[in-house]
């Protein structure tokens, strides 16, 4: 035992910073020259950081022979450790420049699949235009997966039809949007501009998948009309564009919200749609985030940059404040105006 030194532990050492990134990068280039080069420093200071690596960790990290340099079995596994930690490091940093200058660094964007095709190009423009030092990373995903991401960290801000009914997630609402009826072109019910919904107990009615919000909110909108549980069509997609080709293809019919409206039926000369007399059975698109989230001032003004954005589509703007949207109602009564009776079936 050295003199002078008690029965009890040394006091720790921690590696610094640069020790690991000294480390990292020899580790990455197995050249001490080529290394220094990377980190713009002499040899010797180098060298002398990762010798002063091992002596806090007590581990021999590398080989050194006068032609190569070769990692340890500890070498190798601590240098991922390494890299994690600097990773991690950097993230820090990025975090604290968002807070000190808003709408920086990264932003990890989750969105529904029956939303992307038709507001993501309205929100890169936005991005592009208004927050060009802003890095969008995109992730689309169903609903269930979103909010997963978001509670669990994985995603900062999401773009999604909504109430959500979440803990912990709050609401910034950006549009409603009516849903319209896609037909075939001879249907019965196309071009109709006064359909009342109880019309929808009578039709052959095309879904997506289980799992998709949208096709929660089109049960919901069946249930307010009186269509019989069980009654929707056993045919389904797993997107809003092979659900429009069924359309067309003389399988059903299906509900679409307007914004999909001109990218989805635009690609076939066999569809006709029909509008529902008002009040239009709708949905709500908004931004939802974590409740109390450190970058909450700059999603509600992102919010509201994007409510500005998406004046031009077919959709109705709400304020900040707007309340929750209404819950299904339960079937209408038998005072309510009759569903159009369907023409006899032929053949």
């Amino acid at each position: 035992m050295p003199a002078g030194r008690g029965p009890g532990p040394a006091p720790a050492r921690r590696p610094t910073l640069a020790q690991l990134r000294a480390f990292a990068a020899v580790a990455d280039h197995l050249h001490f020259r080529d290394a220094a080069v990377h980190l713009r420093m002499s040899q010797p200071a180098l060298s002398g950081a990762v010798s002063a690596l091992e002596e806090v960790l007590g581990v021999q990290l590398l080989e050194r022979t006068t032609r190569k340099v070769l990692l340890t079995p500890a070498g190798a596994r601590l240098a991922a450790r390494a890299r994690t930690v600097l990773e991690a490091v950097g993230e820090l940093m990025e975090e604290a420049d968002a807070v000190r200058a808003p709408f920086t660094g990264t932003l990890r964007f989750g969105v529904i699949p029956t939303v992307a095709p038709y507001l993501l190009p309205a929100v890169l423009r936005l991005v592009r235009d208004r927050y060009p030092e802003l890095e969008l990373q995109v992730h689309e995903e169903r609903t269930s997966s979103l909010l997963q991401g978001l509670t669990g960290g994985r995603l900062d801000l999401l773009l999604l039809a909504v109430p959500l009914g979440a803990p912990g997630v709050t609401e910034l609402p950006l549009f409603d949007e009516d849903f319209v009826l896609v037909t075939p072109r001879d249907h019965w019910l196309g071009g109709r501009r006064d359909i009342p919904r109880q019309a929808l107990r009578e039709v052959d009615l095309l879904l997506l998948d289980e799992g998709h919000c949208l096709r929660d909110q089109a049960l919901d909108i069946c249930r307010e009309a009186g269509r019989e549980e069980g009654a929707a069509a056993t045919t389904g997609a797993a997107g809003l564009a092979t659900l429009v080709q069924l359309v067309a293809g003389g399988l059903g019919v299906t509900l679409l919200p307007r914004t999909a409206l001109r990218v989805e039926t635009g690609r076939s000369a066999h569809l006709a749609t029909g509008r529902f007399a008002d009040p239009a059975p709708s949905r709500r698109i908004a931004l939802a985030m974590r409740s109390g989230a450190a970058r909450q001032e700059e999603f509600e003004a992102f919010a509201a940059a994007l409510r500005e954005t998406l004046t031009g589509l077919p959709v109705r703007i709400l304020p900040p404040d707007a309340p929750p949207p209404r819950a299904p109602s339960a079937p209408s009564a038998p005072s309510a105006p009759s569903a159009p009776s369907a023409p006899p079936r032929t053949g």
